[in-house]
């Protein structure tokens, strides 16, 4: 029991980071595009040449969103995992 509960456990912390790690990579994509706005002649040359193209923000908030739930899920693991060994730990104590 013990090998397989740390595991979960760490398993979810582990999950938590990257989800972490994904978000703060995303903010600072968003961040920096938004303090960074091209003038009137470089926009409609950019969007001229990145028609049919996604945008990065809109990526950049699918990647905002992914994270989030990474961080969500990675959280929901450890819970069950703490759950399951103080469980363990009442039954066989």
């Amino acid at each position: 029991m013990d090998i397989s509960g740390s595991s979960a456990f760490y398993s979810g912390l582990n999950t938590i980071a990257s989800g972490q790690s994904r978000v703060d990579q995303a903010a600072g994509k968003i961040a920096s595009a938004a303090t960074s706005q091209p003038s009137d002649a470089q926009s409609d040359r950019l969007q001229a040449v990145n028609r049919g193209q996604p945008t990065n923000s809109a990526s950049n908030m699918v990647e905002l969103a992914e994270g989030k739930f990474e961080v969500a899920l990675g959280v929901k693991v450890a819970k069950a995992a703490d759950e399951m060994l103080g469980t363990f730990i009442d039954t066989y104590a």
